[in-house]
C-alpha cells in the first residue's frame, strides 16, 4: 500500500474521531504520520497542528449551524492557554526525538483511558475562574508541545469548570482547540522543519470528508459505542509507540 492511501486512509479515521467526538483525532494522526508515512516525530507534530486547524474548523462549522457552540465561554477558556501554547511550540523543537515520542504515548494512554471510562464530568452550574484559568492554560501547553488538539481534556474541564451543557460542549472544545493550535503553528513557523505537503494534503482532504460524516455518525451511533472503539484504538497506539521507541 503506497504512502499516498496511507494518507487518505489515516485521514479519514483523523477525521472521524474530530467530527463524532471533538476528541482524538490529533492523537491518532501524530503516531500516523510517525509510522506509516515516515515523519519525524517534530514533523508530525507541526503536520498535527495543520490538519487539527482545518479538521476542526470543518467541524466546528457543523456544530454551529446546529447552535452546539458557546462562543464567549470558548473564548474565555481559549485566552487563558494562548501563551502556554505558543511557550510550548517553541520549546518542543529543542526535545529529543525519542522523549518526544514518548511523551505522545502517555498523552494517548490518557486519552484512551478517559474515553474508555466514558464519565460525564458533574457540572455544578458554578464558573470558578481560577480553575478556567488553570485548565485553559494546561490545554495550550499541551496543544503546544505535542501538536495535539487537547479535545479530551478540553472536553470536560468545559462541563465541569465553565458549566458548559456536556450538549455543547464538543462543539465548544473546537473553538479552543482551534485557538490553541492556530498560536502553537505560529509559534513553530520559526523552527526549522520540512514538512511533506504531497501527504499532508491529501490526509487533510479525507480528514475534512471524516469530520462533516463524524456529526452525523455521532447522531446514529451511541457516544459510549464511539469512545470505546476511539479508545481502545488510542491504548494499541500507546503500546505501538512505546515499544518502537524503547526496543
Amino acid at each position: 500500500m503506497t504512502a499516498f492511501v496511507l494518507a487518505l486512509l489515516a485521514g479519514a479515521l483523523v477525521g472521524l474521531a474530530v467530527g463524532s467526538l471533538g476528541a482524538g483525532g490529533s492523537i491518532l494522526a501524530v503516531p500516523a504520520m510517525i509510522y506509516l508515512l515516515g515523519f519525524s516525530p517534530a514533523e508530525a507534530t507541526t503536520a498535527s497542528l495543520i490538519i487539527v486547524i482545518v479538521t476542526s474548523l470543518t467541524a466546528l462549522v457543523v456544530h454551529a449551524r446546529t447552535g452546539a457552540v458557546h462562543w464567549r465561554a470558548g473564548l474565555l477558556f481559549a485566552a487563558a492557554g494562548v501563551l502556554p501554547a505558543a511557550a510550548a511550540g517553541l520549546l518542543s523543537a529543542q526535545i529529543p526525538d525519542t522523549v518526544l515520542t514518548l511523551a505522545f504515548a502517555v498523552l494517548a494512554v490518557l486519552a484512551g483511558l478517559r474515553m474508555l471510562r466514558r464519565r460525564t464530568p458533574p457540572g455544578n452550574g458554578t464558573v470558578s475562574a481560577p480553575r478556567a484559568a488553570a485548565a485553559g492554560a494546561g490545554l495550550g501547553a499541551v496543544t503546544g508541545f505535542l501538536g495535539v488538539g487537547g479535545g479530551f481534556l478540553a472536553v470536560p474541564a468545559l462541563v465541569a469548570v465553565l458549566a458548559v451543557p456536556i450538549s455543547a460542549a464538543v462543539g465548544t472544545s473546537l473553538l479552543v482547540i482551534i485557538t490553541n493550535t492556530m498560536v502553537a503553528l505560529a509559534a513553530r513557523a520559526s523552527t526549522e522543519v520540512s514538512l511533506d505537503w504531497a501527504l499532508i494534503m491529501p490526509f487533510i482532504a479525507t480528514a475534512v470528508l471524516g469530520a462533516w460524516d463524524g456529526k452525523r455518525l455521532s447522531a446514529e451511533i451511541r457516544p459510549a459505542t464511539l469512545q470505546r472503539v476511539f479508545g481502545g484504538l488510542l491504548l494499541v497506539t500507546a503500546a505501538a509507540m512505546t515499544a518502537g521507541t524503547l526496543l
